[in-house]
C-alpha cells in the first residue's frame, strides 16, 4: 500500500520524503531540539520564536494537568513538592546513591532499604525519573513537530560521557516512552566535537579535551579521535557544581550589606544572575532593587568565582592524569555550558590547557546541535562519513515478573562486549535460568526468544547474596555469545547465538512499530509487576525478619506488621503501582526503627569481648 505524506501544520499532502531525525540534549538545567536544516544544525526555538532553551522542568499542577519548562518554572514558588527541577541527576539511580544529596531537593524521593531505582512521590503517587524524563522529551517532540509540521519518531540524545549502562537505558526508556525510537545514544562531548567540524573528517587524528559549565554541574571529558572513532579516555567533574554556585556567591555578597535583608532572595537569584551575564561584556554593573542599589564589578566577580574556578581546574588535572596526556597534547579546547560565556573562565581554560579554546558556537546549544549533525548522519544525508555495523534490535534476558531487561540496547556500534550482575531471589537457589530475548518490548511475551541455558551448581546462599554476571559479546560477524558466571564460586556456563535468526527487515521494522505504539502501556505494566516483585520481596524479608529477631516485636507492633503484610497482599493482588508502593513505603517506615534495633544488636554480639 503507497504512503502519502500530509503536513499536519498547512493541511496539505507532500511528496514522500525520508523521515526527519532530531537531536536532543537533555540537560540537567536546560534541554533543547535541533535540525539539520540546508545542511546546517540548527536549534528549535520555543512557540514564541525566541529561546530555544527548554528549562529541564516539570510541576504537577493541582488541577492533574503536567507542566514542562517556563511554565513549570512558574510553579516553583507555590508549589516546591510538586516541582521537579534536575531529574537527569535521578537517571538509572537508586536511593542510596543520592541519600546525601536529599537535602538539596525541593521533592520527595522514595527512601527504602532496597537498591530498586529512585522514584519521586507527588501527592501518594510515584514517578520514576524515566517517566519525567519522557515528559521533557515528549514536549521537545512536540515543539519540533509544530515547526516542522510533521510527526517526529526518531530521535538521538546525548548524555554526559560519565553515564553508566543504566542511566544510558534509563535514557533511552525515556525516548520510547515520549514515543520517539532512540537510534542513538551520543556522548555529549562527542556531539560538542561534531558540532565544531572534529572528526568528521576520517582523517582528523587528535586529542580534544571539552570544559562544559552548565547551570548545576560540571564536568570535563578528554577525547582522542582517530578514523572518526571517537574514543573518552577520561572524564571528571561535580554534579552539583556550576552558574548557580556562582550566583550564589554573588548573593551572599551582597547579603554581607545588611541593608539588603528586605529583598527577597528570588530577587537576588534574577538579579545576580543579570550582573554574570553583564559582567561578560563590561566592567561594572549597576542596578537599583527595592530603593536599594547593587553592584559588582568583574574583578570582584573574578574573586566570588575564583574557588569555584580553582575546583573545575583541579577535575581538569584530574581528567589529564587518567588519560595519561600532558597539557602540549591537547590539540583542540572546546567550551560548552552557559557559564563558559564568562571571560574569566574562558581565560582560566586557556591558562591550564595553554591555547585559546573554541567558543564560536553558543555553548549552550553546541551539543544540541552536534545531537543534530549525528542524527543527520543516521538518516543518509551525510555519504562521505562511515557509520559502523550496529545491534538492529535490543538483546537482553528474562528477568522475575516475565519483565525484558536489556543488556546490549539496539543501534550500538559492533564488536562489543557488555555484562550486568543479577542475583537469586530464592533462599538455597542452586539452578538459575538464562533466557536470552531480542525485542523493543518491556515483557518478554512480545518479544522474539533466541535461546535459554541453566547456570547450575551455585552454593546455596541466602537470596541476594550471590553475585552473577551475565555477559553478552557480538563478535564483527555478528555471533552473540552469552556467559553467566558466579563470581564467588566461579560456576559458569555458556551458549552462542547468531541474535538476528533470519529475521527480515520488515519483521524488524514491525517490532519496533509495536514497541513504539505500546510503550506507554507497556511502561505501566512494567512499573505494577516491579511493584508487585518488590511487595512479594518485602513480605519474604519480613517473614524472615519475625522468626530471627521475635524478642524485638511486642504484641502490638506484631500485630500492625501482620495487618499491614495482609493489607499489601491484598494490593498485589488487584491494585495499581501506587497502591502498592504506599503500602511499602508505609511498612519500610513502620519497621525501621526494628532494623536499626536489630543492627545494633548484631554488632554488639559481634563485637562482645573484644577492644578497639
Amino acid at each position: 500500500m503507497a504512503k502519502i505524506g500530509i503536513n499536519i501544520k498547512e493541511g496539505t499532502i507532500t511528496k514522500k520524503s525520508s523521515p526527519v531525525i532530531v537531536g536532543i540534549d537533555l540537560g540537567t538545567t536546560n534541554s533543547l531540539v535541533a535540525i539539520v536544516k540546508d545542511g546546517q544544525p540548527e536549534t528549535i526555538k520555543d512557540e514564541s520564536g525566541q529561546d530555544a532553551l527548554k528549562p529541564s522542568v516539570i510541576h504537577f499542577a493541582e488541577d492533574d494537568s503536567i507542566l514542562t519548562g517556563k511554565a513549570a518554572l512558574e510553579g516553583l514558588l507555590r508549589a516546591p513538592e510538586r516541582t521537579i527541577l534536575s531529574v537527569k541527576r535521578l537517571m538509572g539511580k537508586s536511593y542510596s546513591d543520592l541519600e546525601s544529596y536529599e537535602s538539596k531537593m525541593s521533592y520527595k524521593i522514595r527512601e527504602d532499604d532496597t537498591e530498586q531505582l529512585v522514584r519521586v512521590e507527588v501527592d501518594d503517587k510515584f514517578f520514576t525519573p524515566v517517566e519525567l524524563s519522557s515528559y521533557i522529551l515528549r514536549s521537545l517532540k512536540e515543539r519540533a513537530e509544530r515547526e516542522l509540521g510533521q510527526i517526529i519518531e526518531k530521535a538521538v540524545i546525548t548524555v554526559p560521557a560519565y553515564f553508566n549502562d543504566n542511566q544510558r537505558q534509563a535514557t533511552r526508556d525515556a525516548g520510547k516512552l515520549a514515543g520517539l525510537e532512540v537510534l542513538r545514544i551520543v556522548n555529549e562531548p562527542t556531539a560538542a566535537a561534531l558540532a565544531y567540524g572534529i572528526g568528521q573528517n576520517r582523517e582528523d587524528q587528535q586529542n580534544i579535551a571539552v570544559y562544559d559549565l552548565g547551570g548545576g554541574t560540571f564536568d570535563v571529558s578528554i577525547l582522542h579521535i582517530e578514523d572518526g572513532i571517537f574514543e573518552v579516555l577520561s572524564t571528571n567533574g561535580n554534579t552539583f557544581l556550576g552558574g548557580d554556585d556562582i550566583d550564589n556567591s554573588i548573593i551572599s555578597h551582597w547579603r554581607s550589606d545588611s541593608s539588603t535583608q528586605n529583598i527577597s532572595q528570588a530577587e537576588l537569584k534574577l538579579t545576580a544572575e543579570k550582573a554574570k551575564i553583564a559582567l561578560s561584556e563590561n566592567e561594572e554593573f549597576k542596578t537599583a532593587v527595592r530603593g536599594h542599589e547593587l553592584k559588582l564589578s568583574r574583578s570582584e566577580l573574578k574573586d566570588l568565582m575564583q574557588p569555584l574556578i580553582d575546583e573545575t581546574l583541579a577535575c581538569c588535572s584530574q581528567a589529564m592524569e587518567d588519560a595519561n596526556l600532558k597539557e602540549e597534547d591537547i590539540d583542540n579546547v572546546l567550551l560548552v555550558g552557559g557559564s563558559t560565556r564568562s571571560p574569566v573562565i574562558k581565560s582560566a581554560v586557556e591558562s591550564f590547557f595553554g591555547k585559546s579554546p573554541k567558543d564560536d558556537l553558543d555553548p549552550d546549544q553546541v551539543v544540541a546541535l552536534g545531537a543534530a549533525i549525528q542524527a543527520d548522519i543516521l538518516a543518509g544525508n551525510r555519504k562521505d562519513l562511515l557509520l559502523l555495523d550496529i545491534t538492529p534490535l535490543s538483546l537482553g534476558i528474562e528477568t522475575v515478573g516475565g519483565l525484558m531487561d536489556v543488556i546490549i540496547p539496539r543501534n550500538t556500534s559492533i564488536p562489543i562486549k557488555a555484562a550486568r550482575e543479577y542475583t537469586t531471589s530464592v533462599d538455597g537457589q542452586a539452578n538459575l535460568k538464562v533466557a536470552i530475548f531480542q525485542g523493543e518490548r518491556d515483557l518478554v511475551q512480545d518479544n522474539r526468544k533466541l535461546g535459554e541455558f541453566i547456570l547450575k551448581d551455585i552454593p546455596p546462599m541466602p537470596a541476594g547474596i550471590p553475585k552473577i554476571k551475565i555477559s553478552f559479546m557480538i563478535d564483527a560477524n555478528g555471533i552473540l555469545q552469552v556467559r553467566a558466571r558466579e563470581l564467588r564460586s566461579e560456576v559458569e556456563q555458556h551458549v552462542e547465538l547468531r541474535s538476528q535468526f533470519g529475521l527480515s527487515e520488515e519483521e524488524m521494522a514491525e517490532m519496533l512499530k509495536d514497541s513504539l505504539s505500546h510503550a506507554e502501556e507497556d511502561m505501566k505494566i512494567r512499573a505494577l509487576k516491579e511493584a508487585q516483585v518488590e511487595g512479594r520481596q518485602l513480605i519474604h524479608s519480613l517473614d524472615k525478619f519475625k522468626k530471627q529477631h521475635k524478642e524485638l516485636i511486642d504484641a502490638t507492633m506484631s500485630k500492625k506488621i501482620e495487618e499491614l503484610e495482609k493489607k499489601l497482599e491484598n494490593k498485589i493482588e488487584s491494585g495499581t503501582k501506587n497502591d502498592i508502593l504506599k503500602v511499602i513505603e508505609t511498612i519500610n517506615d513502620l519497621t525501621r526503627p526494628l532494623a536499626e534495633k536489630a543492627m545494633d544488636a548484631t554488632i554488639s554480639s559481634a563485637m562482645r569481648g573484644k577492644k578497639i
